[in-house]
């Protein structure tokens, strides 16, 4: 029970509320509700007066509850799309999402539910947006969804065809797509989630001329730097590092010879090792090429092929790879879902160790089977295969639960962001939303 000045009372829409200030602070001071405790505003010092709002007081009455108890309790005569425009007005969305599903949880994950793409097969990749959206890259085109799964305006590259896609932040995203011939196009491209602006393209130098370049995997750091295999005319090929903020190049990092950079299938940045991670895998290549390049000292610290295996090896080619910092080692998977594993610590490449235990594959094999995709998201290992995403779990990565549903076909690609799981299936270009249900209140 609030003392007699922290009562405040507002109308909202013609009704009148009561709480309290312990129950507006609840909402943070970057809200409305809790800018408005501040001296400013005068609202403890009103004598009892109302606050008009002139706002839904049905959406009103939920948040304020929202706010009291930590349950978000939506009635059936209220759209959701009402609510979180009611909600974004008064600053606590964010209240209301982490009201709506938990922390993210691979063995707790339940399917929430699938959106059906606008056109049948060739997905390309699909991207978990940081605030729970997500984009689908779609041949020459970017669909992009915000977190309530609206659709925006979708991005039309011109028949260039899409590689790959990141978001930047939850208002921009990056788009790299291939050259076309005699267009003199393709490259890196910055483009507003909302209404697809090109805000500005990422050029490559060589030889102090700007040069025309297909773009490939894309990945991003915490000091605003974008990286990119590239794959030009002539010699730039290799990995391209760029400011997001002013869209000039920094750095390029040239293919050695006898290596592959520039058709890398993954680049992933490692905060704690300042490193990135530069995997080519088969069938883009007929050998797969796998290593770590430092950009301050300008040279390959680690690196490992399968150039010159045995042809017992064969069966077990590497289709995706995923650096894991704090077990200092690299997880490859193959095209049968068995693990690998390589020691970062050992200066020089050597063999990988399969885990066999983590084959999964029983039964008939599809039709048209997908490669297996790794993830890593919170101290769990996620790898898709045909129509089911597995979880591993705990230091020798046991098997602890598995993702599936039967429509849509065979799973081309899945990210994990926003405290959602996104999968989009290749045969109907659907996607599913994976998310983690709260915890009761007790």
């Amino acid at each position: 029970m609030g003392i007699k000045n922290d009562r405040v009372k507002f109308n909202v829409g013609g009704r009148v509320f009561e709480t309290t200030s312990t129950t507006l602070a609840n909402a943070g001071r970057n809200s409305m509700l809790g800018a408005m405790l501040d001296e400013n505003w005068n609202l403890l010092q009103d004598n009892g007066s109302e606050k008009f709002i002139d706002r839904n007081a049905d959406c009103f009455s939920v948040i304020l509850d929202l706010l009291r108890t930590g349950e978000l309790y939506i009635p059936q005569n209220i759209s959701e799309k009402l609510l979180y425009r009611e909600a974004l007005f008064y600053g606590v969305l964010d209240h209301v999402r982490s009201a709506k599903w938990g922390q993210f949880d691979g063995n707790r994950l339940r399917l929430s539910q699938s959106v059906q793409g606008q056109a049948p097969g060739d997905g390309t990749a699909i991207r978990a947006g940081p605030d729970g959206g997500c984009c689908v890259a779609h041949g020459c085109m970017v669909h992009v969804y915000d977190w309530m799964l609206d659709e925006h305006n979708p991005l039309n590259l011109d028949y260039q065809r899409v590689n790959d896609v990141g978001w930047v932040d939850p208002n921009n995203i990056v788009i790299g797509v291939s050259e076309r011939l005699g267009r003199g196009d393709g490259g890196i491209g910055l483009f507003s989630s909302h209404d697809g602006e090109l805000r500005y393209k990422f050029q490559v130098s060589h030889e102090n001329h700007v040069k025309s370049y297909t773009a490939g995997a894309l990945s991003f750091s915490s000091d605003y730097k974008i990286f990119s295999s590239c794959k030009g005319r002539s010699n730039e090929y290799g990995v391209g590092v760029w400011d997001q903020v002013t869209g000039k190049q920094i750095d390029f990092f040239y293919e050695p010879l006898g290596w592959s950079l520039g058709d890398a299938d993954k680049v992933q940045w490692l905060e704690g090792s300042n490193c990135l991670l530069v995997a080519t895998m088969f069938p883009r290549k007929d050998n797969c090429y796998i290593s770590l390049l430092d950009f301050r000292e300008k040279k390959m610290v680690w690196c490992w092929s399968d150039v010159g295996a045995t042809l017992a090896v064969d069966e077990k080619r590497v289709r995706d790879a995923i650096a894991m910092e704090d077990n200092s080692s690299i997880c490859v998977v193959n095209e049968f879902e068995e693990l690998g594993f390589m020691d970062l610590r050992s200066s020089a490449a050597n063999s990988v160790r399969w885990s066999s235990r983590s084959r999964l594959m029983k039964g008939k094999m599809p039709e048209e089977p997908c490669y297996p995709k790794l993830a890593l998201h919170g101290g769990q290992l996620f790898s898709s295969m045909n129509d089911c995403i597995s979880v591993f779990c705990g230091p020798e990565w046991v098997l602890t639960s598995r993702l599936r549903r039967s429509y849509g076909g065979s799973i081309c690609d899945f990210s994990i962001g926003g405290d959602r799981l996104f999968a989009l299936h290749s045969e109907e270009n659907v996607f599913d939303i994976w998310e983690t249900p709260t915890p009761p209140i007790i």
